[in-house]
Order: C-alpha cells, then sequence, then structure tokens
C-alpha cells in the first residue's frame, strides 16, 4: 500500500517531505529545526525564542519587516513561528498557485536573515513586554511553573521566553554562534502539505533554495537530569481571583510504547464535556470555569496533568477531587464502553485535525524530526484501537503514585503545608 506521503534527504542532509492533498486549493511550507530552550545556556535563555522574532525582521534582499511579509500579504498568506523547548518551526500558508512565493518567504528568513544590531535592541523591548504579559497571566504562567517545579534549573525548567535580565544582556553575536551551532541541514525537515502539483520540480526548487544551509554538525542538548522520591509543591504567590494550579505526575517520553495507553488516559480523564474531570469538577461541584487534563511527551521526559482555574477557597477541594479521578482510574477497570468513547473521540478528533494543510504538515514533520521515522494517521490509530482496559489500570497503577505526584500553583496562598499533606496522602491504595 502506497504511503501518503514522500521523503527526500538531499546530499547536503536536509530532509524533505510531501504530502499531496486532494480537494484542497491549499498549501503549507513548514520548516522544523531540531533546537529550541532545551539547548540554551544560562547566559543566553530565551535566545531561540528571540531568533524567532529576529528572522521576521529582514532579510539582505528584503531589509525591513514590512518588506519581508508584504509578498505573503499580497496574496491573503498566512505566516507564523513558534519556538517550543525542543523544536523551533516556521511556516508560511497560501493558495497553491501562489507556492513559489511560500518557498522563497521561508527560506529566505531562514537563511538570509540580517539579525541587525539596531533591531535587536528594539526587539528586546517588546520580548520584554511579552514576558510581563504572561507573568500577568496566571493561566499561562502556571504551565511554566509546572516545568520549573519538575526540573529545576536546567534547561528544561527554564522558560522558554528567558529571564528579563539574560534576554537584556544577548548580543548580536550571540546570535550569529547560536545559529551556526544549532541551525543545520541535519537537524532540519522541510515539509510541504497540500496542492502539490510537480513533486519532481517541487524537489529541484526546495535543494535550490536551501543549497546554502549549514552543514556543521548541530551541537547537542545536555540529557535531562531529575529525581523524585516524594510530592512536590511550588506556590508562586499573587493576589489573584481565582487560583490556576497544574496536578500531575511524570510520565513517558515519546519512545514509549505506552505513549498510546496515555492517550485513552489522557480522554478518559478529560475528553469532552462528558469526560471524568469536567463532569465532576465542573459540571457536579461547580469548582472550576475550566478543568482539562492533557500528556506531553518530549525526546527523554514526559508528563500528565490537569490544569484548572478554581475558587481561591476551593483549591483544596478541587485538588482533592482531581487526585480522586487518579485514584479511581488507577483503582478500578474502565468499562468497555467508555474505553470504546474515548477511542472514537481519539479518532473523530484526529480526522477532524487532518483537514487542514498545516495540520498535516506538523504531523508529518514532527514524527521525521524526532523520531526519524513516520507513521500514517491510520497506523497511529491502530495502536489506539489495540490499547485494553488491562493496559489503561496497568498504566495509571505506573504513573499515578503519591512519589510521582506533582503540584505548581498561582495564587493567594504563602504556606504550602497544607497542600502537601494533601498530594502525600493522595493516590493510596
Amino acid at each position: 500500500m502506497s504511503k501518503p506521503y514522500q521523503k527526500f534527504t538531499f546530499k547536503n542532509g536536509l530532509r524533505l517531505v510531501t504530502v499531496p492533498m486532494k480537494n484542497t486549493q491549499a498549501v503549507t511550507v513548514l520548516v522544523l529545526v531540531g533546537t529550541g530552550s532545551k539547548y540554551e545556556t544560562k547566559e543566553i535563555n530565551g535566545i531561540s525564542h528571540f531568533l524567532e522574532h529576529m528572522l521576521f525582521k529582514g532579510t539582505k534582499s528584503k531589509p525591513s519587516t514590512n518588506k519581508l511579509i508584504e509578498p505573503l500579504d499580497k496574496i491573503g498568506g498566512r505566516y507564523n513561528a513558534s519556538t517550543d523547548y525542543e523544536v523551533t518551526d516556521f511556516w508560511a500558508k497560501v493558495d497553491a498557485r501562489h507556492l513559489n512565493i511560500a518557498i522563497d518567504w521561508v527560506s529566505d528568513i531562514f537563511l538570509n536573515s540580517k539579525i541587525d544590531a539596531k533591531e535587536i535592541e528594539k526587539e528586546k523591548g517588546v520580548i520584554i513586554e511579552e514576558i510581563n504579559m504572561y507573568l500577568d497571566e496566571p493561566i499561562n504562567y502556571v504551565s511554566d511553573l509546572w516545568n520549573k517545579l519538575l526540573y529545576g534549573d536546567q534547561p528544561a525548567g527554564w522558560f522558554i521566553a528567558g529571564e528579563k535580565e539574560t534576554v537584556k544582556k544577548i548580543k548580536r553575536n550571540d546570535f550569529i554562534n547560536y545559529l551556526k551551532n544549532h541551525y543545520s541541514s541535519s537537524n532540519t525537515v522541510v515539509v510541504v502539505a497540500g496542492k502539490i502539483d510537480n513533486i519532481n520540480e517541487l524537489k529541484v526548487d526546495i535543494q535550490q533554495k536551501f543549497q546554502k544551509i549549514n552543514r556543521k554538525s548541530p551541537q547537542l542538548r545536555a540529557e535531562v537530569i531529575y529525581s523524585q522520591r516524594k510530592p512536590q509543591v511550588l506556590i508562586y504567590y499573587k493576589k489573584t481571583d481565582q487560583t490556576h494550579l497544574c496536578l500531575g505526575n511524570r510520565a513517558y517520553n515519546m519512545f514509549h510504547e505506552d505513549k498510546y495507553v496515555l492517550d485513552i488516559i489522557n480522554t478518559i480523564l478529560s475528553g469532552g464535556f462528558t469526560s471524568r474531570m469536567w463532569t465532576n469538577i465542573r459540571q457536579k461541584r461547580g469548582l472550576a470555569y475550566y478543568v482539562y487534563t492533557y500528556g506531553n511527551a518530549d525526546l527523554d521526559t514526559g508528563y500528565i496533568l490537569t490544569k484548572a482555574g478554581v475558587n481561591n477557597n476551593k483549591a483544596d477541594e478541587a485538588i482533592k477531587e482531581i487526585l480522586n479521578q487518579y485514584k479511581a482510574i488507577k483503582n478500578k477497570r474502565v468499562p468497555a464502553q467508555e474505553l470504546r468513547k474515548a477511542k472514537d473521540y481519539i479518532k473523530g478528533r484526529a480526522i477532524l485535525g487532518m483537514e487542514s494543510s498545516d495540520a498535516l504538515a506538523s504531523f508529518y514533520g514532527n514524527q521525521e524530526l524526532f523520531e526519524n521515522n513516520i507513521l500514517t494517521l491510520e497506523e497511529k490509530l491502530a495502536k489506539i484501537e489495540a490499547v485494553t482496559a488491562e493496559d489503561v489500570q496497568r498504566v495509571a497503577r505506573d504513573i499515578f503514585k503519591p512519589e510521582k505526584l506533582n503540584l505548581a500553583l498561582i495564587g493567594p496562598f504563602k504556606d504550602k503545608t497544607k497542600f502537601t499533606r494533601i498530594l502525600a496522602n493522595a493516590l493510596r491504595e
């Protein structure tokens, strides 16, 4: 059976993944680079995200932001970039008739950005305000505190945007060195998904546009180090009208086969308005406006957490109820009907999510970048389908242990004693 994608590796090491789509007039060009804030040192914490900003500040041929984005604005194109702990991406989505414009634009910012010293100084103010914005938004900032709690003073525990003091000190030469050391053909994947008329011509175009890409072997990052033998609590005191929290456990990395079982557990706990968390935390008890559970699997770490915004006076009650749901899925086998529902939910959301070219590009590109192996949607859903109720209980028992519990919380609290006590007594048989 033929694959819905093709993969090519050029002589310089750059990989190209093409994903033709029928019944669409759109096409997305996505560039993924295997670097992010986990690859930084303390002195330049935030540079991965800062560099993402700088790539929009002009290239040699289009020396200003306006000149750079005007070609895409003229044709109604969409474009953006993002930085995470282990990946940075840049993309453009256009009417397929303008595919050449999207390729030109993405390759230009990737290879020819000026990184102008004056623009660096101006952009520092923008990034500092972005950091201030997140500090003022507990619903977002609590997620950063969660990573800080799990990983401490190492890149995995630092903020992606950096600290204001480190951002202020970053210089042009830091960017140049970072590009040389981390932006390389061997850790870069280009994905083109959508309406593709001629793949052979596309290959030639990509090869030519990216022929100047750096071929130096990228610097590796340090392995994430952690040790946890008892529950951990991190409280950030803030006079808020609502307590925002992340509560969960360490779990698996992206190469662990039980990650598919964890997908099922996430869905049972938080897949839609009839899920366990929503029903018990919001509908029955009225403890939260938002509450959802999700998992994360990186190259060498992973976790599952429930995030919620709750009444300050009922924070301990909400925490206990979240823990009750963890305990329930651990101690009692999931009924067949609920397991079937979770599988169908995952399947339905996955199929709906694959209807756009940018979603397809991300789906295939991230697999190729991180795992150097691509499973089709059908192959992934087959792994979901194979999960049994016994698997769910086995994995829940492995993950939901008291010593693996973590709570990050923002609210008007100065003493973490009662929260530590709640966690210490939770999830026991």
